[in-house]
């Protein structure tokens, strides 16, 4: 179990986020598998399916080359002193990737983080944010749901043996005009 989060020690989280560079690829890596391990250790048990390390650093170099080359791409993350704490991944439609640190669960960091990827994909047109998210990830699940994010209907198998399934999300991002009350 992971130990307490900031909320719990009565310090407010770091939320100040900046953008990754490629220099990051490795730590988001690390994040990445920290938060997987604590929170999905029961679908990719680590000894039957060890966690892909060049896989997924390979995925974080060529989503921070496109961040960095401007190819409609963002990755934010929060950095402390300990090392990167959580990070937002998304384009002009999508949240691709999003992580906190298991130390830091229930800090208000996740939100914060969809917030700022949600807002971005917002600013960039977009009516409507989607994520793939796992069917048996509840915690994401119901932070999502907590959020406002609904399902498509539309799944897909996971990319990583093996191979779980993946739940498509929306989130509206439009303005919606306020329900006409007629004149009595």
């Amino acid at each position: 179990m992971p130990t307490p989060g900031p909320r719990d020690s009565g310090r407010p989280p770091a939320t100040d986020f900046r953008r990754a560079t490629t220099a990051d690829a490795e730590a988001l890596r690390d994040l990445e598998r920290a938060a997987n391990l604590a929170s999905l250790a029961h679908v990719f048990a680590p000894d039957t399916f060890p966690y892909p390390h060049e896989e997924v650093l390979e995925r974080w170099r060529r989503t921070l080359v496109e961040a960095e080359r401007g190819v409609g791409v963002g990755v934010e993350v929060v950095d402390t002193p300990e090392g990167l704490r959580a990070f937002a991944a998304y384009d002009d439609t999508t949240l691709r990737h999003l992580a906190v640190h298991p130390d830091h669960w229930g800090s208000g960091l996740a939100r914060a983080a969809v917030d700022r990827a949600t807002v971005a994909i917002a600013a960039r047109g977009a009516e409507r944010a989607v994520l793939w998210c796992l069917e048996v990830n509840d915690r994401a699940r119901g932070l999502y749901a907590h959020l406002g994010w609904r399902r498509t209907g539309r799944s897909r198998a996971a990319q990583w043996a093996p191979y779980p399934t993946e739940v498509e999300l929306f989130l509206s991002l439009g303005r919606t005009e306020p329900e006409r009350v007629p004149w009595r």
